[in-house]
C-alpha cells in the first residue's frame, strides 16, 4: 500500500504529461488550421506541470493551477456564462485539479507552496465545479412566456368540422391535421394526477436479424378512434383493434409478409371510411411494407373481399423495376370526398432511375383506380391511371408522409419530397425542379393540379417536406377569415399560405445563399425562400466556438473537424470537401409537424438540432469503389456512429453521410438539442420556447444511461393540444410522455415509458366518461430508443 501511495505522484504526473502531449500536438494542428491557440498553450502548460509532478515537485500543482485559471478565463471569454458551453471546457479540468490536490497525491510532493494553501485552492475548485453543474441542471426556458391570447369562443373554428368530438377519425384528428382535441376533463390543474389506465401489446417487435443489420424499424403510429374502438398498426404492418375504454385487443390482423430484403419497416397509422350497401360497411385501410393497401372489416379484422383483389391494392403496379423495399407506404392514406388519396415512400439515395413518386386516388368501395397524378406527364392527372405494361415517370419526387385536405374546397395537400438522389441534382428534369420539396394542391375529385409552392429550390440537402400542412382559418383583419395553411419544414422555416391558391399570407423573401463548394456537374439555386413573416426556427450558422463534447478532448477533435469542413450555415453546398449540414436531413422539424389550437390561434412545434457530416465521393475513386462493392456475408453492418455511403447510381458521386458526433459519443454541437415552442398566429410572434427532453438515455459510448440534465434531445413525433390548454407530447429519446401548459410552456407532468414514444399522442373520451390520452411506445431504430410493442392509455383516477 505504501508503495502505491508513493507512486501516485508519478502516475498522476504521467497522466498530465500524456494529456499535455495530446493537447499540444492536436492544438498545434488546430492553430495551423486557423483555430484557437488555447489548446496548444494549455498543452504546453500541462507538459510542464506533469513533468514537475513526476519529479515530486509541488510546483507542478502551481503550474497546473495556472493552466486551470487560464482555462477559466479563456472559457468565459469564448462562451460568456452559457452553462452548456462552460461545462465541457471546465468540468474535466476542474475534476482533475481537485484530484491532484487530494492528500494521497500531495503528501509525497515537496517544495513550495504549502499543502494547506493547496487545500484552499481545492475547495475553490470544488465550488466552481458545483456551480457549473448546478447552473446547467436548472437551465430553463430559452424564451420566457409572453402574454398569450385568451380563449376566444367566437374565434374561427377548425378548418375541418368535427363530426363527433369524442372521435379521432384521421391521422391529425380531422382532415385539417391540426391535432386539436376539444376535451376539457384533463386540465392544467389536475394533469399531475394522470395514471396508467391500460396497456395493450401488439406482440410485434424487431427480430434479432433486423436489429443486427440496423434496419429502420420505427413504431410511429397514432391510433384512430371510431365508436369505442382504437385502430392502430405496427412496423410489420400488423393491424389491431383495441377497446378504447379497457385496452382489450378485439382483433389482430397480420398480413404475414416475408420480411427478407425489406430495410424500412414503419407504420404511422391507418385510415377509416364507411361504405354503404356493402357487406363490409365499416373499413380500416392500412398500408403494408410490401407496397399494398389492405381494406379490413372494422368489426372483424378480415379483408373486405369485394375491395380490389380480395381486399388488397397492389401499389407497385405500373412502377417498373422495384426491388423489395424500394416502394412502400408508411403513412395512412387521406380518405375524403369518396377518394382514397395515397402516395408512397421510395427508397431514396439509391439511384436516379428509381420508381415513380406518382400519387393515386382509389374508390373506397371497390378499390378501383380513379386517377393518377404523374408529374412527368403534365399537370392533369391520368383518369384511371396507366394501362398495364406502361410505367409512371421514374425518379420523380414522392409524397411519403401524411396528407391533409379541405373537403369544402375539394383540395388535398401533398408534402413533396425531393427527386432521387438527395445530394446530387445534375440529372434533374424541369418537372423535378418544379415540384421537388413543394406543397402541391390537387383537386380531390379529378387529381388536377390547382397550385404548388416550393419551399426549397433545387434541393440537394434532403430537405423534403416531412408532413402535410396544418390547416387553420385566421382573421383577415376586416371581419372575415383567411383559409390558411401552415407548412413546417426541415429547414426550420414556417410558411403561412392561403390554401385556396398558395400565395403567402406571411411574407416570403428570396435570399441569396452559398454558391461555392459544390461540384461542377451540378447547378446551384441562386436564392432560397425564407419566410420572414413568421418566426424562424432555422439554427444560426455554427462557429468553432460552438463545437462541443463531453470533455476538452472530444471538443478539441470536434473543433479540428469543423475547421477541416465547410460550413456557411443552412444551404452549405455538398461537395468533395466535407461540409457540416446544420440543419440536416432529419431537420429542425420532421414528420411530427405542428399542432394548432384554432380557437386561441396558437401553433405548437417541437424542434431539434442534429448536424450531420456530408461529402460527395467520386465513384471511380478508391473510396468510391470500396463503398460500392457489395458486402460479403459476415461483414459487420454499419453502426449508427458510422458514415453511411449512399450509392446515387446514375450520377458521378456517392454521398457519404454521418452524424457529427465526437469520439466519446457526445454530439459535436452544443445543447440545446431539442425544444418545444408556441407561436401566436394572430401576431405571428414567438410566445415561449422551452427545452424538450433530458440526457437520461443518451450516455457516452452509445450507452442508455446518463444524468438527466435538461439538454433537450432529438425528438421525432408530434404533439396534441387540448381545449383545456394542455400540450401532450412524447417524441424524445428519454422515453417520457409529457404534458405542458399551453399558455406558459411549463412542464406539468411526465411519465416514464417502457419504450421509445416516437409517435404523436391522441386523446378522446371513453364510454365510461373518462378522458384518455394514448401514446404508442414502440421504439425507434434511428434514435436508438428501446423497442417495445405498447399502446398505453392514461386517465385521471376514477371518481376524481
Amino acid at each position: 500500500m505504501r508503495q502505491l501511495v508513493q507512486s501516485r505522484p508519478l502516475v498522476s504526473g504521467l497522466v498530465v504529461v500524456l494529456l499535455g502531449l495530446f493537447f499540444a500536438g492536436a492544438g498545434t494542428y488546430l492553430a495551423w488550421l486557423g483555430g484557437s491557440w488555447y489548446y496548444l498553450l494549455a498543452g504546453t502548460g500541462l507538459l510542464c506541470a506533469g513533468a514537475l509532478l513526476m519529479m515530486g515537485k509541488r510546483a507542478g500543482l502551481l503550474v497546473y493551477g495556472a493552466v486551470w485559471l487560464g482555462t477559466v478565463l479563456w472559457a468565459l471569454s469564448e462562451s460568456g456564462f452559457r452553462p452548456w458551453y462552460l461545462l465541457p471546457r471546465l468540468l474535466a479540468p476542474t475534476v482533475l485539479g481537485i484530484y491532484l490536490l487530494l492528500p494521497w497525491v500531495t503528501r509525497k510532493l515537496s517544495g513550495w507552496p504549502p499543502r494547506r494553501a493547496m487545500g484552499v485552492v481545492a475547495a475553490g475548485g470544488a465550488v466552481v465545479l458545483l456551480l457549473i453543474i448546478g447552473v446547467a441542471a436548472v437551465t430553463g426556458p430559452q424564451i420566457a412566456a409572453q402574454d398569450p391570447p385568451p380563449l376566444a369562443r367566437n374565434a374561427p373554428q377548425p378548418a375541418a368540422a368535427l363530426a363527433d368530438e369524442d372521435e379521432w377519425r384521421f391521422y391529425g384528428r380531422t382532415p385539417a391535421g391540426d391535432r386539436f382535441a376539444p376535451q376539457t376533463q384533463i386540465t392544467p390543474q389536475n394533469v399531475g394526477q394522470l395514471e396508467v389506465a391500460w396497456i395493450a401489446r401488439s406482440g410485434d417487435s424487431a427480430d434479432a436479424e433486423e436489429i443486427r443489420h440496423a434496419r429502420e424499424f420505427h413504431s410511429e403510429a397514432t391510433p384512430l378512434k371510431v365508436g369505442d374502438t382504437l385502430y392502430t398498426c405496427t412496423p410489420h404492418s400488423v393491424v389491431l383493434a383495441i377497446d378504447a375504454t379497457t385496452g382489450a385487443v378485439k382483433w389482430r390482423f397480420d398480413p404475414e409478409i416475408d420480411r427478407t430484403g425489406h430495410p424500412y419497416l414503419v407504420c404511422r397509422g391507418v385510415a377509416y371510411d364507411e361504405v354503404t350497401d356493402s357487406d363490409c360497411p365499416h373499413r380500416i385501410y392500412s398500408p403494408t411494407f410490401d407496397a399494398r393497401l389492405v381494406a379490413l372489416n372494422a368489426e372483424t379484422g378480415r379483408p373486405c373481399e369485394g375491395f380490389a383483389e380480395r381486399g388488397f391494392i397492389n401499389l407497385a403496379a405500373n412502377m417498373g423495376d422495384a426491388p423489395r423495399g424500394f416502394v412502400l407506404t408508411t403513412s395512412p392514406p387521406m380518405i375524403v370526398n369518396h377518394r382514397i388519396v395515397i402516395g408512397s415512400r421510395i427508397r431514396d439515395n439509391r439511384a436516379v432511375d428509381e420508381p415513380s413518386g406518382v400519387v393515386r386516388a382509389f374508390d373506397p368501395a371497390s378499390g378501383r383506380l380513379i386517377w393518377a397524378w404523374d408529374m412527368g406527364r403534365g399537370e392533369d392527372a391520368i383518369p384511371g391511371g396507366l394501362p398495364a405494361g406502361e410505367v409512371y415517370t421514374r425518379g420523380t419526387p414522392n409524397a411519403w408522409s401524411a396528407f391533409t385536405a379541405d373537403p369544402a374546397l375539394g383540395l388535398v395537400y401533398l408534402p413533396m419530397g425531393n427527386p432521387t438522389p438527395d445530394y446530387f441534382g445534375g440529372r434533374r428534369r424541369p418537372f423535378d425542379e418544379r415540384f421537388g420539396s413543394a406543397i402541391v394542391a390537387l383537386e380531390i375529385e379529378t387529381g388536377r393540379l390547382r397550385w404548388s409552392f416550393q419551399t426549397v429550390h433545387h434541393d440537394i440537402w434532403d430537405f423534403d417536406l416531412p408532413i402535410g400542412p396544418s390547416l387553420v382559418d385566421l382573421p383577415d383583419g376586416q371581419g372575415g377569415t383567411i383559409p390558411a395553411l401552415l407548412q413546417t419544414t426541415k429547414t426550420g422555416q414556417i410558411f403561412l399560405l392561403d390554401r385556396r391558391d398558395g400565395h403567402p399570407v406571411a411574407d416570403v423573401e428570396e435570399r441569396p445563399t452559398p454558391q461555392a463548394g459544390g461540384v461542377a456537374e451540378d447547378r446551384v439555386a441562386p436564392t432560397q425562400p425564407f419566410s420572414t413573416g413568421m418566426p424562424s426556427f432555422t439554427p444560426a450558422p455554427l462557429t468553432e466556438r460552438d463545437a462541443w463534447g463531453a470533455t476538452p478532448i472530444d471538443q478539441l477533435l470536434c473543433r479540428i473537424e469543423f475547421r477541416r469542413s465547410r460550413h456557411e450555415g443552412i444551404f452549405t453546398l455538398p461537395g468533395l470537401q466535407q461540409m457540416i449540414g446544420h440543419p440536416a436531413f432529419d431537420g429542425v422539424s420532421d414528420w411530427g409537424g405542428a399542432a394548432i389550437d384554432p380557437e386561441r390561434g396558437i401553433m405548437v412545434l417541437n424542434t431539434m438540432t442534429m448536424p450531420f457530416r456530408i461529402r460527395l465521393v467520386p465513384r471511380e475513386s478508391p473510396e468510391g469503389q470500396r463503398a460500392s462493392a457489395p458486402q460479403k456475408p459476415g461483414d459487420a453492418p454499419l453502426g449508427p456512429m458510422d458514415v453511411q455511403h449512399y450509392p446515387q447510381l446514375g450520377t458521378p458521386y456517392l454521398a457519404a453521410v454521418g452524424p457529427w458526433i465526437g469520439v466519446f459519443g457526445a454530439p459535436c454541437s452544443a445543447p440545446t438539442w431539442g425544444q418545444l415552442s408556441a407561436v401566436d398566429l394572430h401576431t405571428r410572434r414567438l410566445l415561449w420556447q422551452v427545452t424538450l427532453g433530458t440526457s437520461r438515455d443518451s450516455g457516452l459510448f452509445g450507452s442508455q444511461a446518463n444524468i438527466p440534465l435538461p439538454t433537450g434531445v432529438p425528438n421525432i413525433g408530434g404533439s396534441t393540444v387540448t381545449r383545456s390548454g394542455l400540450i401532450f407530447i412524447g417524441a424524445t429519446t428519454d422515453q417520457y410522455l409529457r404534458a405542458f401548459d399551453l399558455q406558459s410552456g411549463r412542464e406539468l407532468w411526465r411519465h416514464r415509458l417502457p419504450a421509445g414514444p416516437q409517435a404523436t399522442p391522441m386523446t378522446y373520451t371513453g364510454r365510461d366518461g373518462r378522458q384518455y390520452v394514448v401514446i404508442t411506445a414502440g421504439g425507434h431504430g434511428a434514435l436508438a430508443t428501446r423497442y417495445g410493442d405498447y399502446t398505453i392509455a392514461f386517465a385521471l383516477p376514477r371518481g376524481s
